[in-house]
Formats: C-alpha cells, sequence, structure tokens
C-alpha cells in the first residue's frame, strides 16, 4: 500500500514537473517571438512608419486590397506592444474605408489583438504582465485578479480614459472565461470605435461641422470620466459589492 501511494506520488510530481517545462518553454517561444518581431520591426523601419501617421496612411492605401488586411493586421497588433495609439488607427479606419466598413475592420482587428493579449497573459502569468503593464495599474485594478467582474470589466472598455489594452493583459490574470472576455471586449469597444471611425468618415468627406461636433462631445465624455474615475471606480466597486 506505502508502495503504490509512493509511486502515485511520484507520478503526479513528475506530471507536475512536466506541465511547468511545458509552460516555461512556451513562454520562453512567445517572449523570443516577439523579440525577434521587434527587432525586426526596427530593422526594417516599421517602427518609424507606425508613427508617421501619414506615412502609415499612404502605406496602407498603396496595398489596394490587401490594405483591408493590413489594417486588421494593424490594429491587432497596436493592443500588444505597437508604438502607435490606437486612436490614431481609429481615425485611419474611418478615413480609409469609410464608417461602416471601417468600424467592422477595426472591431476584428482590435478583438483579435485583444484576445492574443489576453491569451498570452494567461499563458505567461503575473511575472511576464509586471513587465508589460505598470505596477500601479496592476494594483488599481487587483480586483479584477481574484474576481470574476463583468460588469466592472464591461464599463471599463466602455468609458473612454481608462487604458483599454492593459486592461486585456489584466483579465488574463483574472477568472473571466475566453468567452467571455471575448464578449465583453468585443462589445465594450464597440462606442470607442464608432466614435474615431466616425471622426475618420467626416474627414474622408470633408464634413469638418459634424467633426468638431464630435470631439466637444468626445472630450465631454472624457473630461467627465476623468474629473469623476475615482468616484466612477468607487460607485462600480461598491455594485459589485453587493
Amino acid at each position: 500500500m506505502v508502495q503504490e501511494v509512493t509511486m502515485r506520488e511520484h507520478a503526479g510530481n513528475m506530471a507536475t514537473e512536466g506541465g511547468n517545462r511545458h509552460t516555461l518553454w512556451a513562454g520562453v517561444s512567445i517572449v523570443a517571438i516577439l523579440v525577434l518581431s521587434g527587432y525586426t520591426a526596427h530593422r526594417a523601419g516599421w517602427f518609424e512608419l507606425f508613427c508617421n501617421q501619414e506615412c502609415l496612411l499612404g502605406f496602407i492605401d498603396s496595398l489596394g486590397p490587401f490594405g483591408f488586411i493590413a489594417f486588421i493586421l494593424l490594429q491587432s497588433a497596436q493592443v500588444v506592444f505597437a508604438p502607435i495609439p490606437g486612436e490614431v488607427t481609429g481615425i485611419i479606419g474611418g478615413f480609409l474605408f469609410g464608417v461602416p466598413m471601417g468600424i467592422l475592420l477595426s472591431t476584428i482587428g482590435l478583438t483579435l489583438g485583444s484576445m492574443m493579449a489576453f491569451l498570452i497573459s494567461r499563458r505567461l502569468g503575473r511575472p511576464f504582465v509586471e513587465r508589460v503593464v505598470k505596477k500601479a495599474i496592476l494594483d488599481k485594478f487587483d480586483y479584477l485578479m481574484h474576481h470574476k467582474g463583468r460588469f466592472l470589466s464591461f464599463m471599463l472598455f466602455l468609458l473612454p480614459g481608462f487604458p483599454k489594452d492593459y486592461l486585456c493583459f489584466i483579465l488574463g490574470l483574472g477568472r473571466l472565461g475566453t468567452w467571455e472576455f471575448l464578449a465583453i471586449s468585443g462589445v465594450g469597444r464597440l462606442f470607442g470605435t464608432t466614435l474615431l471611425t466616425l471622426g475618420g468618415g467626416y474627414l474622408r468627406y470633408g464634413q469638418y461641422d459634424k467633426l468638431v461636433v464630435l470631439i466637444v462631445i468626445s472630450a465631454v465624455f472624457i473630461a467627465v470620466a476623468f474629473f469623476y474615475r475615482h468616484k466612477i471606480e468607487k460607485l462600480l466597486n461598491s455594485l459589485l459589492a453587493r
């Protein structure tokens, strides 16, 4: 009996060690791919291209039919590691492809990028995320790592001013399921995506009066969210605690 128990414990230890080694190698592989991709992009001058809005706009437009794919990949990449803000790419989508198609392509790209960040975080764990996300932000949203927080997560994606790309990595450490995260991030980002795409569409057709109205409305939303961000967070947390 004792020998049988010992054999079971030994088999369990071997399985645990094998799982740890598998996770370690998977993590090393992902990090190596990201580093290699970043180095290749730097050597090829892609970072400089991405940081220049006019060059980026011309590059995507020059691809013709393949511009759709390039834009989706760009939106995905900017969530994970690209050096340009998502606001720029959202406007570019509306300018190049019009409002309906711009919203569709942006949503596809942002969903893919968000899922990638979520899965990388879930696979590599907190040590990796701490290298990507500032400690102050991790501590601020520590609640989401120990609770599902579906409603709070949705509101953070919906409201302007919150670091949505960082949020994907943070939620990967929490208890949300993959499909839950996909639905929350996809629907939650839609409001901001629509506003940015509308702005690009107004620029495309020279509708500057509508653009000014949109900017004013967006500025009001951002200002309210910023100045009352602590009260909003407390309110959301109190609702979740009930």
